[in-house]
């Protein structure tokens, strides 16, 4: 399982990572700008993007990176505590591209499903993990 989940860390490295770039965008259409309710850079230029001075997707990218080394380590309950407050940000940004910017970013929204998938399956394995028998070892 460590290995799906740094798969899925890896896409959040990618997602946060053109945010990122959308967010540093100047020139040009936003690639994702797909109508009035889907405009990646309303939202990535928002004051919303930033949050103590750190664009909101740079902190997405560090997130991501802490969450697949836990997976590799398979720190699975250090892992939980990082998903649910990842997954908690990640609803709070939804709620504010939703009801106060009125535009939703494909990439937010992408992201927003993966730190869901992320959060229940470490959650199903942290509960699978309370239910296995201990090892037992053999006393030589």
């Amino acid at each position: 399982m460590k290995y799906v989940l740094v798969l899925l860390a890896t896409l959040g490295i990618i997602v946060s990572a053109l945010a990122l770039r959308e967010h540093y965008r100047t020139e040009g259409d936003s690639p994702c700008s797909i109508n009035e309710r889907w405009d990646c850079g309303i939202v990535n230029h928002s004051p919303y993007a930033m949050l103590v001075g750190v664009p909101v997707a740079a902190l997405g990218i560090l997130g991501y990176l802490f969450m697949a080394a836990l997976a590799w380590r398979r720190a699975y309950r250090p892992l939980l505590a990082v998903a649910v407050a990842g997954l908690a940000f990640s609803l709070y940004l939804a709620h504010i591209e939703a009801h106060i910017l009125g535009v939703w970013c494909i990439y937010c929204a992408i992201s927003l499903g993966n730190i869901s998938l992320i959060t229940l399956l470490v959650l199903a394995i942290t509960i699978a993990s309370l239910f296995r028998k201990p090892e037992l070892t053999a006393n030589i």
